[in-house]
């Protein structure tokens, strides 16, 4: 199969915010978009939903309680430990009762 030069115009600032998450996947910007048009090949399909680490929102609940926690922080009410070990010790004995 022959291939052929495809040149393409976008706006620098889209560019700069795809580069870094391209990167992430090991892939440039000629080999994304290859990808892209085999997936529309082989589907037949536009594919607008792409799996990647986006930030995600909290629960209500785990909302609540990181509230919580903050409010007990600004209050003093937290425990320091001298070591790591302290630490996941007093966590162990909080989660057994």
């Amino acid at each position: 199969m022959s291939a052929v030069n495809f040149n393409m115009r976008l706006e620098a600032e889209l560019k700069e915010k795809v580069t870094p998450i391209l990167e992430d996947y090991g892939l440039t910007m000629p080999q994304a978009f290859k990808l892209f048009l085999n997936q529309i090949v082989k589907t037949k399909t536009i594919p607008l939903s792409f799996d990647y680490a986006r930030e995600t929102a909290l629960t209500p609940k785990a909302a609540a309680k990181l509230l919580h926690s903050l409010k007990e922080i600004e209050n003093g009410e937290y425990t320091e430990y001298e070591t790591v070990e302290e630490a996941i010790q007093a966590m162990s004995e909080e989660a057994n009762g």
